[in-house]
């Protein structure tokens, strides 16, 4: 792997939910930075295997190494309306780039870098454009990859509080408990309620949406 001077870890959340958005972060990771994650006190794990409050830890910690200059992150959502008019990965394709672009503007604006390489590291399935020459794709490298577990922290994050706050207009659907996903109280409470604006309608053809 040639050697660049930063790296950007990317993941997703929310590919599986049956409401809400899905949502993928940018985390571009400097190399001060690693010291900080081993000396912190929560171990880093990809965020699908960290409690709601680990998370939550991480996420109030990785703000406090953003305002120090030490990392920097963007997010991009897609809705339930986009989701059903381009599809799943479409949305999150056209968000990936999106959140790749809000990163190189912020490091042109702040620090005048604006010709810099970076490493960009993938979770899963995912590709940035063709334009990011250094790139790989990692299957589970939000388990393996500092940088890809960051993204996967933030991504999941800021989506939950997304549907959290959604809750205060939906609230018979209970939001705040399930942020979306297609459990059995969900699906009761659609039977019971019908479907919201946050409701994917092409995730829910089986029961006849």
């Amino acid at each position: 792997m040639q050697h660049v001077p930063l790296c950007i870890g990317i993941d997703e959340a929310g590919r599986g939910p049956i409401a809400g958005p899905v949502s993928v972060a940018a985390f571009l990771f400097k190399p001060e930075l690693i010291q900080e994650i081993d000396a912190f006190h929560v171990p880093l794990r990809d965020s699908k295997k960290l409690s709601q409050q680990k998370r939550e830890l991480w996420y109030t910690q990785i703000k406090k190494w953003q305002r120090k200059g030490l990392c920097h992150f963007a997010v991009t959502m897609a809705g339930s309306k986009e989701i059903d008019e381009k599809g799943i990965s479409p949305s999150i394709k056209k968000c990936l780039t999106k959140s790749l672009y809000k990163i190189e503007k912020k490091m042109c604006e702040k620090y005048g870098v604006c010709e810099i390489e970076y490493m960009v590291l993938l979770d899963g399935g995912l590709k940035a454009p063709e334009e990011y020459k250094h790139q790989e794709t990692i299957i589970k490298g939000d388990e393996k990859i500092k940088c890809i577990a960051l993204a996967s922290i933030v991504a999941k994050v800021e989506r939950d509080r997304y549907m959290e706050r959604k809750d205060k207009y939906y609230p018979e659907y209970s939001f705040i408990d399930h942020k979306g996903y297609g459990t059995k109280d969900h699906y009761k409470m659609i039977k019971k309620y019908g479907i919201s604006p946050l409701h994917r309608k092409s995730f829910l053809t089986k029961v006849g949406y």
